[in-house]
């Protein structure tokens, strides 16, 4: 009688490693897999939230860096004012004169240095800051149109002064520019009255230009600053 074989009985250890696995062994081998694969992709899924989650905040922290740099070093708004009503006689040092105020061609012999007044070309010098000096007869147009022209010499103010006055100026109706030769580091000037100071911290800049600014005793007060000419330098 032929004895029975086991035919789950193998020759080579490896494949009788494998036979020797039960059903339940081989399930609970497919589920430790499976769970393990779930694993890695959950800690896969973990780490892109995580990269995202850094992304996202490094993004906002530069957004909001931006803002607050934006406003720490946006330059200061220009100043306002009131308008004035021309009366600068109680600030001392303060000049006034009588200066006609007729359209004229050609240059003009001003008696005051800078002009305060005075005969004037037909058109207006348009308000702002110039780094070069402007033509007088233009300039004297826009004090007769209620403006402030502020000049400073050159030769005689820093850098860090021309800021300083450029800072005190409202956005229209004023004209900074350079003026070389002038008897003063610093002169302000409106429609017959003229302040000269050595020091662009000197107070009373900002009273003459409270007093003059688009002064309403102006010959022509409710005239334009804007629409008529650019001199060279004009920022």
């Amino acid at each position: 009688m032929t004895p029975t074989t086991d035919k789950r009985a193998s020759g080579n250890p490896a494949t009788q490693a494998k036979i020797d696995l039960t059903v339940k062994q081989q399930r609970e081998q497919k589920r430790q897999e499976k769970l393990a694969e779930y694993q890695r992709q959950l800690a896969k899924r973990r780490r892109s939230k995580l990269v995202w989650w850094i992304v996202g905040s490094v993004a906002a922290i530069l957004v909001i860096a931006a803002i607050v740099a934006s406003i720490v070093f946006a330059p200061a708004p220009a100043p306002t004012y009131d308008r004035g009503a021309g009366d600068g006689s109680g600030i001392e040092g303060v000049e006034t004169f009588e200066n006609t105020a007729n359209h004229v061609e050609g240059s003009v012999d001003y008696p005051q240095t800078p002009p305060a007044g005075g005969d004037h070309n037909a058109v207006w010098l348009n308000c702002g800051v110039y780094t070069e000096p402007v033509p007088n007869e233009n300039a004297v147009h826009d004090l007769e149109h209620g403006a402030v022209w502020v000049t400073y010499d050159p030769a005689q103010v820093s850098d860090g002064d021309v800021a300083k006055l450029e800072a005190l100026l409202p956005s229209t109706y004023s004209v900074l520019s350079p003026y070389e030769d002038m008897d003063t580091p610093i002169a302000v000037s409106a429609w017959n009255a003229q302040l000269k100071v050595d020091s662009a911290d000197d107070a009373r800049i900002k009273e003459f230009i409270t007093a003059y600014w688009h002064s309403t005793n102006a010959p022509e007060p409710n005239a334009l600053c804007t629409g008529g000419l650019d001199a060279p330098g004009k920022k």
